[in-house]
């Protein structure tokens, strides 16, 4: 791996990537390291964080306010495509990789820099979901990844770093790793590694548990054009503003925690839990919608493209030619996936509970028992004959 005189750095203000900024000057000989921090939502103040960078060694230090982009055109592409990663995983930390990406390497190419860097080990999703992005937007750029070379252990990164001036954390640690953004939190490590212990209360902040749930359910009215959620209860929102009201009611009814042992790209299993109210209902929401607006054939096909479009994103190839090209079918479909699904709200669940649209499949006269039926019940017959013929043909050759 070639070296770098320049150097853009995803920076979070944590113990890793604070110690990326004078291990890349003086192990790796970078000359100067320029930080960007990404504002996606996360609920942190930024300026403390910027103010951190400079102080320990870099020339510049970058906050990106995205948290719009983020939801518009990573979180709702993916709202589309019901993209949940083996079936649970609605994405929330997956989906500001590629972001983040393209933010290192637009920043790169601003201030010239001839490498980009991250704090990413060895051992996660991350590392490939940043140097995959970057490489397709990129692929003459540089990729640094300090912590997956060091071999330092948690304990020892901290020494380096009071070698280097920056003071090891005052109060103790804790035992989590967690990330967090508009869409969600997950958290890992500490007693979560043991995939028998409960998951401690302690850990949740987006969502209440069952117990402190209200005692009446609530219900809430979300309206879609073409795929895209823009009204809650018959208002208008904007993109960051539905995330962040659904994100609120749904968490005060205890949805959208998920306990999962998820199979990462890197080949090992991994325990983790992720809090994504807003997301969740919202995925499930759109997914209802498309039961009454598209066609069975068309409804069917896209389940298949939804599961790999989940592991598209899980595994860094946001910016891959498969994406785009099922990005091209997803997008069509949306056409007639417009509008109102109504969801309850209630200890841990949400239930959808009514669907209407004016491009609805749903034909009234058909679906009835009653004296308005205009089902032709006598075309049943011959359907089912034509239908089961195979079938028949087979059976008689096989029992004859």
């Amino acid at each position: 791996m070639g070296r770098a005189t320049k150097v853009v750095l995803a920076y979070s203000g944590g113990v890793d990537t604070t110690v990326c900024i004078p291990y890349l000057k003086q192990e790796w000989g970078v000359e100067e390291v320029i930080t960007l921090a990404a504002d996606l939502g996360q609920g942190d103040e930024l300026k403390p964080i910027q103010e951190k960078a400079l102080k320990y060694g870099a020339s510049k230090s970058l906050v990106a306010d995205a948290t719009a982009t983020f939801v518009k055109d990573y979180a709702f592409p993916a709202i589309q495509a019901n993209a949940l990663y083996e079936n649970r995983y609605p994405l929330c930390t997956a989906l500001a990789r590629p972001l983040i990406a393209k933010l290192l390497v637009a920043a790169a190419a601003e201030h010239g820099a001839d490498a980009v860097a991250h704090g990413c080990t060895g051992k996660g999703n991350d590392q490939v979901r940043f140097d995959v992005s970057i490489a397709a937007l990129n692929p003459n750029l540089k990729v640094l990844a300090p912590a997956r070379e060091w071999g330092m252990s948690r304990e020892e990164t901290i020494a380096y770093g009071e070698k280097c001036g920056i003071p090891s954390p005052v109060k103790k640690s804790s035992p989590y790793s967690i990330d967090r953004n508009l869409l969600g939190r997950s958290i890992e490590a500490g007693p979560l590694e043991d995939p028998w212990n409960e998951p401690p209360e302690e850990i949740y902040l987006l969502t209440k548990a069952i117990a402190d749930t209200p005692a009446e359910p609530a219900y809430v009215e979300i309206g879609f054009e073409r795929g895209i959620p823009t009204t809650l209860n018959g208002k208008p929102l904007s993109p960051v503003e539905m995330i962040s009201q659904l994100n609120h009611l749904a968490g005060t009814h205890g949805i959208g925690r998920i306990d999962m042992l998820e199979n990462r790209l890197v080949g090992i299993k991994s325990r983790e839990i992720y809090e994504t109210p807003g997301l969740i209902v919202l995925i499930q929401a759109h997914r209802d919608l498309e039961s009454l607006t598209l066609t069975k054939d068309v409804t069917q096909y896209k389940r298949g493209i939804e599961e790999t479009y989940g592991q598209l994103i899980y595994n860094g190839l946001w910016y891959s030619p498969l994406k785009s090209a099922i990005d091209a079918f997803i997008q069509q479909t949306q056409e007639r996936v417009s509008g109102i699904v109504r969801v309850k709200l209630f200890k841990g669940n949400a239930t959808i509970v009514g669907r209407k649209s004016a491009q609805s499949l749903y034909a009234p006269d058909l679906a009835t028992y009653g004296a308005e039926d205009a089902f032709d019940h006598k075309a049943a017959e011959g359907f089912i004959y034509v239908w089961g013929l195979p079938t028949r043909i087979w059976s008689e050759k096989i029992k004859g």
